[in-house]
């Protein structure tokens, strides 16, 4: 995982040890020596949208990442959820903050887990009520992409593939499912 391991306890900022609770748990935690306190730490949620355009939805919307990681490389508007927000409200900011995109939200399109950097990754498929765009200043640009316009080898992160795969897929079954995963 990427996070830096726990290393002073958040209630009484001593520092921690990792080791196995005497509360009955099975896994290494961060541990308060003074005050008791375990730390769990649990997985990141990234929300996001596949936003499509077009009476059948032959395009979709990707933006240019102009952040790290990956700066340069398009994606599909997507981020961390915040707290005191669902996951489809999450998905919606984002694609706002990120796009300038308004939206109509549809289903949970795919769940991933990617857990060797603790993320589950959750896209709702989202129609488009316009083809006008207004970048949030984390990405350089936003476009429409047809399945066979899309820059592939540029994609920003495997999740990105796989969702839209699986997006371009059902389209022409003319059904959409929700897809889950693990990427390793």
């Amino acid at each position: 995982m990427f996070r830096a391991p726990i290393q002073h306890c958040r209630q009484c900022g001593t520092a921690v040890e990792h080791r196995i609770p005497d509360d009955g748990d099975t896994k290494v935690r961060a541990v308060c020596p003074s005050c008791g306190t375990i730390h769990y730490e649990n997985p990141l949620n990234v929300v996001g949208t596949v936003p499509h355009w077009g009476p059948t939805g032959e395009q979709v919307l990707l933006c240019k990442r102009n952040i790290e990681p990956r700066l340069g490389k398009w994606t599909l508007p997507a981020g961390f959820m915040e707290l005191n927000e669902t996951t489809a409200e999450g998905a919606m900011r984002e694609t706002h903050e990120e796009a300038g995109a308004q939206i109509e939200m549809q289903g949970l399109f795919t769940l991933l887990n990617v857990a060797r950097v603790g993320q589950v990754h959750l896209y709702y498929r989202a129609r488009l009520l316009s083809d006008r765009f207004e970048p949030g200043h984390e990405t350089q640009e936003a476009r429409l992409f047809t399945e066979a316009e899309i820059p592939w080898e540029e994609l920003a992160f495997r999740t990105v593939k796989e969702t839209l795969e699986r997006y371009f897929e059902d389209r022409r079954k003319g059904h959409f499912g929700v897809h889950t995963g693990d990427i390793a």
